[in-house]
């Protein structure tokens, strides 16, 4: 029903930023919804963020003040601004949806940052 399908990954040294974004297609009549989810080798994925329908939003404890995640509906489109960033944020980082009751989850970008 749902498709996701994130972009943005990549490389960039300690410090730098970068913008990840998810888009969504299929048979999307309201996303309850979104969030970013990160999954390191060896751990367990993990919340980095999430945003409602409403525009609430949670943050991991470990990027809270460096990310910011924000929702554009006419788009269909969530992003991630990251910034700050560190080695220990390298991930793999997965998108999620919630069209209730179904979740979704997108592929999955590399995010690498070098020390």
């Amino acid at each position: 029903q749902v498709q996701l399908v994130e972009s943005g990954g990549g490389l960039v040294q300690a410090g730098g930023s970068l913008r990840l974004s998810c888009a969504a297609s299929g048979s999307i009549f309201s996303i309850n919804a979104m969030g970013w989810y990160r999954q390191a080798p060896g751990k367990q994925r993990e919340l980095v963020a999430r945003i409602t329908s409403g525009g609430s939003t949670n943050y991991g404890d470990s990027v809270k003040g460096r990310f910011t995640i924000s929702r554009d509906n006419a788009k269909n489109t969530v992003y991630l601004q990251m910034s700050s960033l560190k080695p220990e944020d390298t991930a793999v980082y997965y998108c999620k949806a919630i069209v209730s009751p179904w979740t979704y989850w997108g592929q999955g970008t590399q995010v690498t940052v070098s020390s």
